[in-house]
């Protein structure tokens, strides 16, 4: 079972990694990658990054304080940034995402070879996108619409809607630490029509679990119980 990163250790790491400078690096300027165009990588600190259509980067795209757009078709080795957003096209390819301040969306056919993590923002799979590894967060919601996780899909305070979709591994919801324990809101847990999730739903903290009839579940555990889940007919709860 893939525990969620807390914040302090995610933040290091990323850092760590943008020390790893690429080829074509800026402290506090935006950088650009041309559609069609092939670069070994791209590097800011107070700047975002912008790949273009059908370009080819075959080394790390990162940026401390901005974000990171990936157009259509294109190709990365992977993407991380501090304080910024993570979004990647239709068809894009690539390997681990990472942000701690800031949301991920991955659209339509996006083709993940790793893990998708945040630590204060959303995260949204369109159709037919697929992620190899796992997908966590500690707050924000996780959206999966038509995708398939080959890992498990992890939070601690956030909402999980899944719908259509396939999960290999588990859907956890962590108990939170002591620093996100003072809301008193509880997460909402959606396994919507055709999802179908191998493992099981494991629930460290009380939530508020809806299951659709024609969803596949392994089991639920921890908290809760199968026979405790809301279940439901229909497009939704």
């Amino acid at each position: 079972m893939a525990k969620i990163a807390t914040k302090t250790a995610f933040t290091v790491g990323l850092l760590v990694l943008l020390l790893a400078v690429p080829v074509f690096a800026s402290v506090n300027k935006s950088v650009k990658i041309g559609a069609g165009e092939e670069s070994d990588g791209a590097s800011s600190v107070n700047g975002s990054i912008t790949v273009g259509d059908d370009a080819v980067v075959t080394g790390g795209v990162k940026t401390v304080n901005g974000s990171i757009i990936v157009g259509d078709r294109a190709q990365i080795q992977g993407a991380s940034t501090v304080n910024g957003k993570l979004r990647l096209g239709d068809g894009v390819t690539a390997r681990d995402l990472s942000t701690v301040n800031g949301s991920v969306k991955a659209g339509r056919g996006a083709s993940i070879d790793g893990s998708v993590n945040a630590v204060n923002g959303s995260i949204a799979l369109e159709e037919e996108s697929s992620v190899s590894g796992d997908i966590g967060n500690v707050n924000g919601s996780i959206r999966l619409y038509g995708a398939q996780v080959g890992g498990d899909v992890g939070t601690k305070t956030g909402d999980i809607n899944i719908t259509a979709s396939e999960v290999n591994g588990d859907i956890i919801i962590e108990k939170p630490g002591m620093w996100n324990r003072t809301t008193r809101r509880k997460p909402r847990v959606v396994i919507g029509p055709g999802s179908r999730i191998e493992g099981k739903i494991v629930v460290e903290h009380e939530v508020t679990l809806f299951i659709s009839d024609s969803a596949e579940v392994g089991g639920v555990e921890g908290v809760m119980t199968m026979d405790e889940a809301e279940r439901f007919s229909g497009d939704k709860p």
